[in-house]
């Protein structure tokens, strides 16, 4: 850094002012989100809350200026139906989506149809060939593969949507049990509160773990969680006499135990395997432990499970 000495302003008394030669702020990160008519509204609020918000609570924990968020759309300024009877308005195009730095496609109108905005389409291609970072929540994986940014890669969705993006779009490694994968700069999400996840773990590579704590604690969510979307699938208890199905069978024994103690050696057991492999077969098919799927509720439906977990800090 050099300096120049200029007067300085009336009533600072005679003398030079020190003034920074070459020095310039660091940019401020931008980011697009892109907005469509039929959306819901949880999606685009996640990004907005993470990257749109003032923080002033981060105080000195900033190394780098705070995100810029633009929300764009297809038309700016025209009116977009959302999911819930209520409209928003767009002010940016997607030319400024095209020259962000992070670009986040929160869904698409509609998965089963297909539809995609070719202006997108687009925009995503150019902003990918800029070296920009795109991600997408939910169904929005499906304008990214569409745009071809997926092809050969790793990617999420939200599960009931998973069969139909890999159909879709075979040169796509779909991954139905995470909750988001990096892949760099193309990361995608699972369905809606996935997009937390994701939009927490962006801040964490940017900013650090204090930073993104400090985020997550005023969402009031844990600012990491373990496992993936499978815990969150119903899955059904296939009768034993159907195959000879290990795990299957330990959890019909578990459901008629419950009033006992339940370990992993007498799951094992009743699934004749031995504890290592059951651990792995089970967790494999349920997304969570052996123990946590013990102590979830039960569902009021008989032969059905569904399996929740709730996060530990």
């Amino acid at each position: 850094m050099t300096e120049q000495h200029v007067e300085g302003p009336v009533g600072t008394g005679p003398g030079p002012v020190p003034v920074a030669i070459g020095t310039r702020p660091e940019p401020v990160h931008h980011v697009a989100v892109y907005a469509f008519a039929g959306m819901a509204p949880f999606e685009l609020g996640v990004v907005v809350e993470v990257f749109g918000l003032a923080r002033p609570e981060l105080g000195g924990l900033l190394a780098a200026p705070w995100y810029g968020l633009k929300v764009c759309a297809d038309r700016p300024g025209t009116a977009l139906d959302a999911v819930g009877g209520f409209a928003l308005t767009a002010r940016h195009g997607l030319d400024e989506l095209a020259s962000a730095d992070t670009v986040v496609v929160p869904g698409v109108p509609n998965a089963f149809s297909g539809a995609v905005s070719p202006g997108l389409v687009t925009a995503l291609r150019t902003a990918h060939e800029r070296g920009a970072r795109i991600v997408s929540i939910c169904s929005g994986a499906f304008a990214l593969a569409a745009a071809g940014l997926l092809d050969g890669q790793e990617a999420t969705t939200h599960w009931r949507y998973a069969d139909l993006l890999q159909q879709r779009h075979p040169d796509v490694r779909v991954n139905p049990d995470v909750l988001y994968v990096d892949n760099g700069n193309v990361l995608t999400s699972a369905g809606s509160a996935a997009g937390i996840d994701l939009c927490l773990h962006l801040v964490r590579r940017d900013h650090g773990a204090k930073v993104a704590n400090s985020v997550a604690r005023r969402f009031v969510v844990a600012p990491h969680r373990d496992g993936g979307q499978a815990q969150f699938i119903e899955a059904a208890v296939r009768p034993v006499e159907e195959d000879d199905d290990g795990v299957a069978r330990s959890m019909q024994w578990a459901m008629g135990h419950l009033a006992s103690p339940l370990t992993v050696p007498l799951l094992a057991r009743a699934a004749r395997m031995s504890d290592r492999s059951y651990l792995r077969h089970f967790t494999a098919r349920n997304g969570t432990s052996p123990m946590r799927w013990v102590v979830t509720p039960r569902p009021p439906a008989p032969g059905r499970l569904k399996i929740y977990h709730t996060p530990t800090n």
